[in-house]
């Protein structure tokens, strides 16, 4: 157990590291928080650390806490990243927001069903199933995936082939994004975000997004704090609305609820000036980043059917490139495309370190939205394609 607590104390040191290293060091700010925490993570990884004997004590213990570590992180950053942010603004971004959101359900559903004809074999069967999950997966992240599997009754051999798939085809494009392929989408959409006035504003926003120098002094600990205790308040809102409704913490509703109360909150003076509520917000996502990046297993795929791996690919890989097709088309910005992307298909609480990594705090809200929206129609999509296509 002494392994478990040593490395549940390294996902909060390595943060703390981070933050110091980027203050005192330019070199970091070229490289980003966030990109050095998924790093430090894939180093965890691939070393074996935290990597524990399947059927222990410790690896049971471990896996709780990891879980747990996860699933609170995210929505404690989301309302501190989103105190000071000006949704007036956001509010003229509204018409491209929904342009991405239906460009990206869109080009996804297309993928599918075109997958489906190209790589569906007589030796899998059910492969109209396989195709339910990935319209889910992709539209909402693993909680439609899973809600798909046990709906629709997926041969249990079946789904861990096909998440291992996804999970080793996505990973590496969520760490090109974060690792700076922003930057290609942003020339390949080189449309200026409609939340930002002018030239001027945005080097300005662009400079100043992570603050970290006097995060801790006297003056400013007292706001800093308050912020927090706001955002757990909205966490236990959201967890005891989830049970009243659904009687489970249904991360949909936790998300949600979080969102709709800290943009209700941001339009209160005393809360958009709270000092270095974004930072704190940061913080918690760097966790995160650790976390995620530590579950990185490059051995994940040992086996199963070269048809579910072919289609999995087609899948990302059309629905990517159609959906940046069609942003091309209607002019969407590239960071606007990147946050879309992210949130259809990994889930809203990896919207946050993406945001991180562009420096552009002004498309988060809109990844969020677009991933929440995901959430709620992709287990229907995924149902209507499964009998579609039987």
């Amino acid at each position: 157990m002494i392994r478990v607590y040593l490395v549940l104390a390294l996902y909060v040191l390595v943060p703390v590291m981070i933050i110091e290293c980027f203050k005192r060091w330019s070199w970091m700010k070229k490289i980003g928080t966030v990109v050095a925490a998924y790093a430090v993570g894939i180093i965890f990884a691939l070393t074996g650390f935290v990597h524990f004997d399947a059927g222990t004590l410790e690896a049971a213990s471990f896996g709780g806490i990891q879980k747990m570590l996860m699933s609170v992180t995210v929505p404690l950053a989301i309302p501190l990243m989103l105190f000071n942010c000006d949704f007036k603004l956001w509010t003229k971004a509204l018409p491209k927001t929904l342009w991405s959101l239906v460009g990206g359900l869109a080009a996804v559903l297309v993928a599918v069903i075109s997958g489906y004809f190209i790589f569906r074999t007589p030796e899998v069967p059910e492969f109209n199933k396989i195709a339910a999950m990935m319209t889910g997966i992709y539209t909402g992240g693993t909680m439609n995936f899973n809600a798909l599997g046990a709906s629709l009754h997926v041969d249990a051999n079946v789904i861990p082939i096909v998440l291992a798939f996804e999970m080793v085809l996505t990973t590496p494009y969520i760490f090109f994004i974060i690792g700076g392929g922003y930057k290609v989408f942003r020339k390949i959409l080189p449309y200026d975000d409609v939340t930002r006035k002018g030239r001027k504003d945005e080097e300005a926003e662009t400079k100043d997004i992570e603050i970290y120098q006097g995060m801790f002094q006297k003056k400013n600990i007292g706001g800093m704090f308050a912020g927090l205790g706001l955002s757990v308040l909205f966490l236990v809102i959201g967890a005891g609305l989830a049970m009243l409704l659904t009687g489970t913490l249904n991360e949909l509703v936790v998300i949600l609820t979080i969102t709709t109360l800290s943009i209700i909150a941001s339009f209160f003076k005393k809360v958009r000036e709270l000092p270095k509520t974004f930072e704190l917000g940061m913080f918690f996502i760097l966790i995160f980043s650790v976390i995620v990046a530590s579950l990185f297993d490059i051995n994940s795929v040992n086996g199963g059917s070269l048809m579910i791996g072919g289609f999995v690919a087609w899948v990302m890989l059309c629905a990517a490139g159609l959906h940046l097709l069609l942003c091309r088309i209607m002019r969407v910005s590239g960071d606007l495309f990147c946050v879309s992307q992210i949130a259809l298909l990994c889930s809203p609480p990896f919207v946050p370190p993406v945001v991180g990594a562009m420096k552009n705090k002004k498309v988060l809200i809109s990844g969020i939205a677009i991933g929440l929206v995901g959430y709620a129609v992709g287990t229907y999509l995924g149902v209507l394609i499964a009998y579609i296509l039987n």
